[in-house]
């Protein structure tokens, strides 16, 4: 059973239900509807159960964990699931802990300490990428990899150009992709990113094409540069573009991931090591602020061959980390012994690396 909060958890295990499913297992999923989660779940013919919406506060969203805590419980009774799953998730974790059943958690965000306090002392396994900073004890399993790796990884993912058909544009455009975020998740309070936006947009589109994608509201001269295309297809778009620059973290990871220079601009960055891992192939860089990024922008965007160094650093990304949805099917079928194959020969997880890739 495994309960998705995130559209990018929906990314995480598509490929890892799908791969289950194929194997015999039987797979129930529990989802929030935020943004367009539910839309994904519908694109990929992934059955599920919608448990939660989506609140404007903190205590909207303590209300809606405690009542998705509920109908959970009431759906894992019926269901009687053997493992419970998600992406650092307290309902998932409380629910395995009340039935008496075990919980495998996935985890690559060190600064959600208030999730952290009310999910992992209820968790049996926590699995984070090798480059997490946080050391979480005994239930810890690290991976050489990280969450885009389940769906972007080359054994999964194939970029399609008919996105650059359906949007009028070529290969050989310069494409900019900037996103904005609302800042409404529970580690997100108090935090910001970009502040001038009007600036940003106006300077990024002297050396290219600028298409925003944004969670948040977009004040009406932004429009004209919204993306218009069904969410599946935002990956797609990432691989063929030259730089991604936002407030947005897991967009920044996954185009970094796919070749695609990405700058992040929030005062959360700091504290994630998928991040670090990123940057140490100067596909990624951080900023608290405006300040220095606009800079950076513009001196990459001055590179002639950008997209084509992007790749040529993603193939290395990828050569040196593994398939991360293969080694989350040998985990989860060789539960509990896997945990400790992994903790007593860590290299062992090389056996999910891949030769091929783009």
């Amino acid at each position: 059973m495994i309960d998705m909060g995130h559209p990018a958890h929906v990314h995480l295990f598509k490929n890892f239900i799908r791969e289950l499913q194929k194997r015999g297992h039987h797979v129930l999923v529990t989802a929030r509807d935020k943004e367009v989660t539910i839309d994904l779940l519908k694109v990929y013919n992934i059955e599920h159960i919608v448990v939660g919406k989506i609140g404007n506060s903190k205590i909207d969203l303590l209300r809606e964990w405690i009542i998705r805590d509920y109908k959970i419980l009431r759906i894992a009774k019926k269901f009687n699931p053997d493992v419970l799953m998600g992406m650092s998730n307290p309902c998932a974790a409380h629910i395995s802990w009340i039935l008496g059943k075990r919980s495998i958690l996935l985890d690559d965000t060190e600064h959600a300490s208030f999730t952290h306090k009310i999910t992992y002392p209820f968790a049996d396994v926590i699995c984070t990428p090798s480059c997490y900073r946080k050391d979480l004890g005994g239930k810890q399993v690290r991976y050489n990899g990280s969450h885009d790796l389940a769906y972007l990884h080359p054994n999964y993912y194939t970029p399609n150009p008919d996105v650059l058909n359906e949007l009028g544009l070529k290969k050989d455009d310069t494409l900019i992709i900037l996103r904005f975020i609302s800042w409404n998740a529970s580690h997100d309070a108090g935090q910001y990113g970009i502040m001038d936006k009007a600036k940003f947009v106006h300077e990024l589109e002297k050396y290219g094409k600028v298409l925003i994608t944004s969670e948040a509201k977009l004040s009406p001269e932004f429009e004209k540069y919204r993306i218009k295309i069904s969410p599946q297809k935002l990956h797609d778009l990432l691989y063929y573009s030259s730089l991604y620059i936002g407030e947005g973290g897991t967009t920044a990871s996954e185009s970094a991931t796919l070749g695609t220079h990405a700058i992040h601009i929030s005062t959360t960055a700091k504290h994630c090591g998928v991040f670090d891992e990123l940057h140490k192939y100067e596909l990624m860089w951080t900023f608290d602020d405006e300040n220095g990024s606009i800079e950076l922008a513009k001196e990459l965007l001055s590179k002639p061959n950008l997209w084509k160094l992007g790749k040529e650093k993603r193939n290395l990304l990828i050569k040196d980390h593994i398939s991360v949805t293969d080694f989350m099917i040998w985990l989860l079928e060789n539960y509990p012994e896997s945990v400790s194959v992994i903790k007593q020969t860590p290299n062992f997880q090389n056996e999910f690396s891949s030769g091929e890739f783009l």
